[in-house]
C-alpha cells in the first residue's frame, strides 16, 4: 500500500511529536499547503542537524507541498538558548548576512527552489523594522511568563541565569509563524523536536492573534542507539560545507557508524526505499559493512554529489586494501618551513595534516601507539619523517588517514 508523507515520515523516524495528528495527516493527504522550517544562521555552513530538516523539506515537497525555508537575520541577532548554559556571542549584521548566503546555496542543492517550488525567506525582513512598544501590545500580550518559564528551553537556564535578551526568542520566533501565516499561507511549521516550545508558541500565537488555525510537527533528533546526538567528531561538527568537512571526511564518517545505528541512518537520511532498507537489516556480522558503505555514498552524494561521493568511496576502498597510491586520499602538502634538518617530528605531521587538533592530543596519540607511518608505527614522540621518504601515509588508528607530500614530491 503507497504512503502519504505523514506515513512515510513516520515510517522513517522522522516524526517525533505533532499537535494534531489526525489533522495533519489529513492535510498533508489532500491538496498542497504551504508550510516552514527555520535555520538560525549562526555559522557559515549547515550542519548534519540541518541536514535532516533538508531531508524532511525534500520529503514534503516530492509529495507536492511546498516548502518555506526561513533563515533567522533576526532571530539569529538574539540566539536560541535552547540547549545552551550560556548566552550565546552576538554576531554582527555583516557576519548573520554572509552565513545565510552561505545556507542558501547549500540549501539550493537539496531543495528545488525554481518558480513555483519552493521560497526563501529572512526574518530580519520583518522584525528588525518592528516598533517595538507597538510588537509588545500586538505579540507580548499574549504570552504568559509563567508558561514561558516552565518550557524546557528555558526551565533549564534557571539555575544558571537567562537574560531577558533570551527571554524575547520565543517570542520573535512564534511571530514568525503569524506573519508567514499572514504574507504566505503557511498553516504549518517543521522543525526538530528540540524546538517543540518554540514552535508551540507559534501556533497558540496564530490562534490568539489572528483567530487560525495553524499546526506544528517536529521530526526526531538524529541519536546513536545510545540516545547521543550524531553529528560530531573529534574535530567538531560534521558540516555540509566541502571547505569545513572535506567528501572524504564526510563520507569516512558515515562508514564508520556503529552497527547499530546504520540502519536508523539511512532511513532518516536517504531517500533509499522502505523495502530496500529491510534488505538491509537483515544483514548481520562483517556483511553489515554493505550497509555502511551504501549509507556513506548515498549521504555523501546528496550533499557533495555523485563524482564527489565516488572519488571518496574508492579513496575509502583503496586504503582499506592497502592500495594508498590512490589519488582520492586526501592529501597534504608540506612548506618548506615545516621540515627541520631534513625531516619533521611525528608530533607536528599530525598537527599540520589535521589527524591531532593539537600537539598535546598528537602526543598522546603516539603515546597510545597508534600513529603509523606507512606500514610503520611510530615509536615515540620524537619519531621523524625524512624528507626524501615523501610521500608517506601517515595513519591514526584504524580510521584517520592522510597522505603527507613535500613541493616537489607532490604526485
Amino acid at each position: 500500500m503507497e504512503r502519504n508523507v505523514f506515513q512515510e515520515l513516520r515510517a522513517r523516524n522522522l516524526l517525533a511529536q505533532c499537535t494534531d495528528p489526525e489533522k495533519v495527516e489529513a492535510l498533508l493527504a489532500g491538496e498542497p499547503i504551504r508550510f516552514y522550517i527555520g535555520f538560525d544562521p549562526t555559522a557559515d555552513s549547515l550542519h548534519i542537524g540541518h541536514f535532516v530538516q533538508a531531508i524532511v523539506m525534500s520529503h514534503m515537497q516530492r509529495a507536492g507541498h511546498i516548502p518555506i525555508a526561513l533563515f533567522g537575520g533576526a532571530t539569529a541577532m538574539i540566539g536560541d538558548p535552547t540547549g545552551k548554559t550560556e548566552m550565546r556571542r552576538m554576531m554582527t549584521r555583516e557576519e548573520i548576512d554572509h552565513n545565510i548566503s552561505c545556507f542558501r546555496q547549500q540549501m539550493s542543492a537539496m531543495v528545488d527552489f525554481s518558480e513555483g517550488k519552493a521560497v526563501m525567506v529572512n526574518n530580519a525582513d520583518w522584525l528588525l523594522g518592528l516598533n517595538y512598544v507597538e510588537f509588545l501590545r500586538e505579540v507580548g500580550v499574549h504570552f504568559s511568563v509563567n508558561r514561558m518559564l516552565a518550557a524546557e528551553c528555558y526551565k533549564s537556564r534557571l539555575e544558571t541565569g537567562l537574560s531577558f535578551f533570551e527571554m524575547n526568542y520565543m517570542i520573535m520566533q512564534s511571530y514568525d509563524f503569524l506573519h508567514l501565516r499572514r504574507t504566505q499561507g503557511a498553516v504549518l511549521e517543521m522543525g526538530g523536536d528540540d524546538q517543540w516550545s518554540n514552535m508551540i508558541g507559534g501556533v497558540e500565537l496564530c490562534r490568539r492573534a489572528a483567530g487560525k488555525e495553524v499546526y506544528a510537527m517536529t521530526s526526531n533528533l538524529l541519536l546513536t542507539s545510545e540516545g547521543k546526538k550524531m553529528g560530531k567528531t573529534e574535530k567538531g561538527a560534521v558540516w555540509l560545507g566541502s571547505d569545513r568537512t572535506s567528501p572524504y571526511e564526510f563520507y569516512q564518517y558515515w562508514r564508520n557508524v556503529a552497527d547499530a545505528d546504520v540502519i536508523n541512518c539511512m532511513k532518516m537520511l536517504t531517500f533509499l526505499p522502505l523495502e530496500e532498507i529491510a534488505e538491509y537489516a537483515a544483514l548481520t556480522d562483517s556483511a553489515v559493512n554493505a550497509a555502511k558503505e551504501r549509507l556513506a555514498f548515498e549521504v555523501t552524494r546528496l550533499i557533495h554529489g555523485e563524482a564527489e561521493a565516488t572519488k571518496a568511496q574508492e579513496a575509502a576502498r583503496a586504503l582499506f586494501s592497502g592500495a594508498a597510491e590512490s589519488e582520492n586520499i586526501p592529501t597534504v602538502t608540506l612548506a618548506e618551513d615545516a621540515f627541520t634538518d631534513g625531516g619533521i617530528d611525528v608530533v607536528s605531521a599530525l598537527v599540520q595534516s589535521g589527524l591531532a587538533k593539537s600537539r598535546g592530543e598528537a602526543r598522546r596519540l603516539v603515546d597510545q601507539g597508534g600513529v603509523f607511518v606507512d606500514d610503520a608505527k611510530a615509536g615515540g614522540i620524537g619519531f621523524t619523517i625524512a624528507r626524501a621518504a615523501l610521500p608517506v601515509l601517515l595513519r591514526k588508528g584504524k580510521k584517520g588517514y592522510c597522505k603527507l607530500t613535500a613541493a616537489d614530491s607532490a604526485e
